[in-house]
Parts: structure tokens; sequence; C-alpha cells
């Protein structure tokens, strides 16, 4: 995904060019030509000119790749997106699967269906433990209209879980969907998302596990209580406050001197 990004406003005119260029052709016998373009949410097209203008108040952000725009907003609905990372929690079950909630909190709730045997190594004799209330970070599988979203806790090309599963033990944070996007883009090695206050804690000597849904979900987990706490105030107080890099570090040493 491509980490550019700028504001825009409910009504702003967007060029989708400016961060979707025409691509360039390696071969020059053959004309280069983008996918069609992509509009997700936060977008929508005005007619009858055809301008791109934004629904909500956020950041633009494209993925070059899928030739895709849409708005990452700190409010509103979650969309799910296949191939999103997504933390849920298990509703109730079935013989052939479970019924995970993403946003138990909307109206309607936003509700999910994740196969038994979509887990590493899961068969029908031996399926995964998945009773009421249990975490699961999962991805989306599938996301189309009029059709239930579905999960998978399993990397279809090879087999493995990849860190995909049920999630024992921790704290589930509530935290933005930007804040999401520039966790992800952080724990994945990212160097423009500007968010430090994961490493800040790490050089602080604090040992932690994180797992971060594209849904507004952050889990914590650690052998020491405080430590989770701490890295979730850590977490909720930069994106509150939409703390710069050096107010993160000052933030975190704050924290752990107790103060705060």
């Amino acid at each position: 995904m491509d980490s550019a990004a700028q504001m825009v406003l409910p009504g702003d005119y967007v060029d989708p060019t400016q961060l979707l260029p025409p691509r360039i052709a390696t071969d020059p016998d053959k004309k280069s030509k983008n996918p069609p373009l992509g509009l997700g949410p936060g977008l929508r097209i005005l007619l009858p000119a055809g301008h791109v203008v934004p629904t909500v108040t956020g950041q633009l952000v494209a993925d070059r790749r899928k030739n895709l725009l849409w708005v990452e907003s700190e409010g509103g609905r979650y969309y799910p997106t296949t191939g999103d990372l997504v933390i849920g929690q298990v509703v109730h079950t079935t013989a052939d699967q479970a019924i995970v909630a993403l946003a138990p909190h909307d109206a309607p709730p936003l509700r999910a269906v994740l196969p038994v045997l979509s887990f590493a190594g899961a068969t029908r004799k031996n399926r995964p433990d998945l009773h009421s209330g249990t975490l699961v970070y999962a991805r989306v599988a599938l996301a189309a209209k009029h059709l239930d979203t579905e999960l998978e806790c399993v990397d279809t090309t090879t087999g493995k879980s990849d860190g995909l599963g049920p999630l024992v033990g921790g704290m589930v944070f509530p935290v933005s969907q930007l804040m999401a996007r520039r966790l992800l883009m952080a724990t994945s090695g990212g160097k423009t998302s500007g968010l430090v206050v994961l490493e800040a804690l790490g050089e602080e000597g604090l040992s932690f596990e994180t797992a971060v849904g594209r849904n507004g979900r952050l889990w914590v987990n650690s052998e020491d209580t405080r430590t989770v706490v701490l890295v979730g105030r850590a977490i909720a107080a930069t994106d509150s406050q939409n703390l710069d890099e050096k107010d993160q570090k000052a933030l975190v040493k704050k924290l752990i001197r107790g103060g705060g």
C-alpha cells in the first residue's frame, strides 16, 4: 500500500492522478494501462460532472497496486475489505462456522462468519475451540455487497497460520481506524506512519505483543498486567491527542515514571 496521504474535507474536489499517476509500461511495445479506478469508503462520484469528492473528513489514501482510493477517518463505521486483518469476538458457533462480531456496538452490529476449517491444520475431527467470547485475529477472505463477510485464520497458499487464530489472554483496546492503519504500518516496518510509541515502549524495557485490527481494535498481551495497561494508555493518548514523534517519546517516559 502506498503510504502517501493528504487531508481532505467533505466536498473537496479530488484529483485521482495526484496519488495514482498513470503507470509507465516497461515494455515499449505495450501500452500502460491502469486497472479501473476504485473508490473505497469516504468517497463518491459527483454527477453529472464526474468529480470525485470526499464525504468525510480524513486522510486520502491510495493503493497503487489496486488503483484504489479511500478516506481514512477517525470515526465512522468500519466497512470490511478483502485482505483486511481484523480482531473479532465469537458470538456463537454452529457445527460448521462461528459468528464473529467485528463492530458489536454499531447499529446494526457488524458480524462475519468464520468457517471452523479456516484454521491451520483444522479437520472435521480436529477443530479449534471457538466458544462464545473467544477473541480471534483473522483476515477478511470475502467482502462483498449482499453477502456475509467471511473470515479466515490461515494463509491458504501456505497452510500456515502466520499469526492468525485465537487470541489468548491480554486486553483489547478501541482505537480509531486511522490509528489502526498507522499501527499496522509501524508493525510492518513502515517508516512514514509517524508512529514511534511502540518502539519507545520497547526501548524502555517493556516486553509485550500486539495484534492490530483494521476494524479499530488493538490487542495487547504481556506477562505483566501493568505493562498491558500502560501500552494501552500510551496508544490511546497518542490516538486521541494526535501526538507527534517527540511527544510520543515524552509520553512514554512520563508513563514509565508513573505520571499521567
